[in-house]
């Protein structure tokens, strides 16, 4: 097994919402080396389990997250989990994901908000970390899922999938521990961030970082909140989330209210948008979507490893890539250079009006997807611990 980190000093169980099926945990690890050799002490990793391991330790599922997602994958909100789960229907008995036959994990992204050690926690010197905080990588959040994997005697993982951020965590594991991926299921994603999405990304942290109650990223304790940035920036991010033609087509050119547009009124996508602001504004931390983006921004699976041919050569698992038709954030080309690299399975597509969120909308198709890979990685059997 192989040891990524020093040594798990604590371990608990954290409350979840009353009837839920899944189990939160919380270990802390003394030391954690970021992949630009900035070190983090007393990191706490948080994550959520489903179902059971078995005694061979090989039907073991890791579901990744994107952006503002959490390891709250399903289930309802509750105590300290503002928002039920980010993917319906995907984890339970007889689900996608069936916990009668599986063990499922996700793990909350280290520079996060949801429990892992971010901006927002509590430095050694007892203030927030806020700017102080090193910059982490997608390559930083698979090491830190590692060291949850070596805590729970996973060797490999029966299959590891996400969508969006949580589809670069997922080639990532194909880059980082080939041996311990059995198979990658990758949607909505990309091998490498591009210049354009960088560019969206951009616009993104400069909305959040010219917020005057910003302060430099060290707002958490001087009774500000760049609300007003991170709600423009989720605007932007929205905007290349959805389609134009599904904007086109569910809001046109229609106003809000009776007093039009052209008399100063608002268009019904401006409000659309404002909607999608606040509501991210109210569970989401600034900081940590900052950290977060610029982990994004600097994705790219073949660094230091050669060109991805090399790096998906490289792997005897399975990987199977999905594209969402629509998407104009992670374009299927991109999908599909993946696909080339590999060279062993087919490009598989959604269709979708919705554009890049048809990852999380269109539920009956991924469920599909999701059934066939995990059918076809399923472990021969074996007693559960």
């Amino acid at each position: 097994m192989t040891v990524v980190q020093s040594r798990i000093t604590q371990q608990r169980t954290l409350p979840t919402p009353d009837g839920a099926n899944p189990r939160a945990h919380a270990i802390g690890v003394p030391a954690f080396v970021t992949e630009s050799g900035e070190h983090i002490p007393d990191l706490v990793i948080t994550y959520q389990t489903w179902g059971r391991l078995s005694a061979a330790a090989d039907n073991a599922i890791l579901v990744e997250h994107a952006l503002t997602g959490d390891a709250h994958v399903v289930g309802p909100a509750g105590p300290g989990q503002p928002t039920p789960g980010w993917w319906p229907g995907i984890i339970g008995p007889g689900a996608p994901l069936d916990t009668d036959t599986g063990f499922v994990v996700a793990v909350n992204a280290v520079g996060g908000c949801r429990g892992t050690t971010g901006p927002h926690s509590v430095a050694p010197d007892g203030r927030a970390w806020g700017s102080r905080f090193p910059r982490t990588t997608i390559r930083d959040q698979v090491n830190v899922e590692a060291i949850v994997a070596d805590h729970l005697g996973i060797d490999r993982w029966q299959l590891v999938l996400g969508g969006s951020m949580g589809g670069m965590r997922a080639i990532e594991w194909v880059g980082s521990y080939p041996e311990r991926t059995g198979a990658a299921l990758v949607i909505a994603s990309t091998p490498w961030a591009t210049a354009d999405q960088v560019a969206w990304g951009h616009t993104q942290l400069v909305a959040i970082e010219s917020d005057p109650g910003w302060h430099g990223g060290d707002y958490y304790d001087s009774g500000d909140t760049p609300e007003a940035g991170l709600g423009l920036a989720r605007r932007i991010a929205h905007t290349t989330y959805r389609s134009a033609a599904e904007l086109n087509d569910r809001f046109g050119l229609a106003p809000q209210t009776a007093h039009r547009p052209v008399d100063g009124g608002q268009f019904a996508v401006q409000s659309y948008l404002d909607h999608q602001a606040a509501k991210l504004v109210r569970r989401f931390d600034a900081g940590s979507y900052v950290n977060l983006t610029r982990a994004m921004a600097t994705h790219d699976v073949t660094r230091d490893r050669g060109d991805l041919a090399d790096v998906l050569g490289r792997y005897d698992g399975l990987l199977r890539v999905v594209a969402v038709d629509s998407d104009r954030l992670f374009p299927p080309a991109l999908s599909e250079t993946m696909v080339a690299a590999y060279g062993r399975e087919p490009l598989l597509t959604i269709a979708s009006e919705h554009g890049h969120d048809g990852f999380l909308i269109e539920h009956d198709q991924i469920a599909a997807i999701t059934a066939d890979v995990v059918a076809d990685t399923r472990p021969l059997g074996g007693t559960f611990r």
